[in-house]
């Protein structure tokens, strides 16, 4: 059983201030979260998290977690100016972009950032545009399928990056180790992401091993010297209520078993790591909040709700689960199938599909769980809808406005007339 953030009291209250629908983020859930992974890694004197943006582009919450010691991972320039204007500066920053332009690159450079290259062709447009840094990062794609096989939560882990468009072949990387060395770069790093959302503690040292062979193996081929490994993101949060969630102290302690298995004997036992979580560390600290506002009796049961895909697009882009909560109705009996669904004029603006819920109706409050990551920020204004509020609870239990709703007047300001 998934249980909100929030009581029903706590939002009857929030409500009256703020309309619905709204995303409201956990203070204290955020900040005890990057303390477990910090201390996972703690073995790691190099260690830092850098959060990934994208996942939750809120000033209010780049803060929170930049007092906890993480770091950006940026990929777009919108994403690098938010990260400075949040205060981080210089190798609190890491960009890793794909398609990448000049003006981006420029801009990375200029803020002492860490640039991770997506693509052996960028090492010409990264020294147009910037010259090359001393220190620097390749993405490294091992192509095929990856499988982890049976896990100890009994699921494979599976995904395909050979179908993916990030990163660079194994000879690619050597021959970029190589080009770079030669054109200035006395620093190297190795980043990779081979799979997204895995519930399994064995998904990262698997990962880790990967790249700690091929740290070991591109040192000897290029003399470079690799002073970090990026382990990227990938760790997941159980979206459903029957799932176990990630045990980080594990996971941290299967990746230090890799590191002294592979790179101490190579030699190599000074490399710092890396992450770039975003759903891990956001998602089970967010709610999309919404109010049920009309039932639709037809062939199915429908429950109309105030928010819509454009607050929060997973179940209608991938027919992702998002965990309901009737407020008020935790504990009542889940005796009828909805469809929860929004106002768009799509047939997928669906929160939930044949949904067991209890006996729902107008006016009664719905908390929509791990909304924290990819909630917000891949909302859109499809239909003329406006992007909702943020809020954030904070420890003391107080609530704070950290971004406004949209209004008529933000949808029609960049319109020429």
């Amino acid at each position: 059983m998934k249980t909100p953030f929030v009581t029903k009291d706590q939002l009857e209250a929030i409500v009256a201030r703020h309309p619905t629908p709204f995303h409201i983020y956990d203070e204290k859930g955020i900040r005890e979260n990057a303390r477990r992974l910090k201390a996972a890694f703690s073995w790691n004197p190099g260690f830092r998290e850098y959060f990934a943006v994208k996942a939750t582009p809120t000033p209010a919450i780049i803060k929170i977690l930049r007092q906890e010691g993480c770091g950006c991972d940026c990929s777009s320039l919108a994403e690098l100016v938010m990260s400075e204007r949040c205060g981080a500066a210089g190798e609190e920053i890491m960009f890793s972009s794909n398609n990448t332009t000049a003006e981006e690159f420029q801009a990375a450079a200029r803020m002492g950032g860490i640039i991770n290259l997506d693509d052996i062709t960028l090492i010409d447009t990264l020294e147009a545009a910037c010259g090359i840094p001393e220190k620097i990062c390749c993405r490294f794609n091992p192509g095929g399928v990856f499988t982890l096989g049976e896990t100890g939560e009994g699921f494979q882990v599976m995904d395909n990056p050979g179908d993916a468009k990030f990163g660079m072949t194994r000879p690619q990387i050597s021959e970029a180790f190589r080009r770079l060395k030669a054109m200035g770069a006395r620093e190297f790093g190795i980043h990779a992401f081979l799979a997204s959302n895995t519930l399994s503690n064995e998904y990262y040292p698997a990962l880790a091993r990967i790249l700690f062979q091929l740290a070991a193996e591109l040192r000897q081929e290029t003399g470079c010297r690799i002073t970090f490994i990026n382990l990227s993101g990938g760790i997941g949060v159980p979206y459903r209520p029957d799932q176990e969630a990630n045990d980080i102290a594990a996971i941290g302690e299967g990746v230090r078993r890799a590191y002294e298995e592979l790179l101490v004997p190579a030699g190599m036992g000074d490399v710092a790591l890396y992450t770039e979580l975003g759903r891990y560390m956001l998602a089970p600290y967010g709610h999309l909040v919404t109010r049920v506002i009309h039932e639709k009796h037809i062939y199915k049961d429908y429950l109309g709700v105030d928010a819509c895909a454009c607050n929060l697009m997973r179940p209608a882009m991938y027919g992702s689960y998002h965990h309901i909560t009737v407020m008020g109705k935790e504990n009542a009996p889940c005796t009828h199938s909805y469809d929860v669904s929004g106002s768009l004029c799509e047939n997928n603006d669906k929160f939930a599909v044949d949904r067991m819920l209890p006996e729902t109706v107008p006016g009664d409050l719905l908390v929509i769980h791990d909304t924290g990551a990819h909630g917000f920020s891949m909302g859109y204004n499809y239909n003329g809808k406006l992007r909702s509020a943020e809020l954030l609870l904070r420890e003391d239990g107080s609530v704070e406005l950290i971004r406004r709703a949209e209004t008529l007047e933000d949808y029609f300001a960049t319109l020429v007339w």
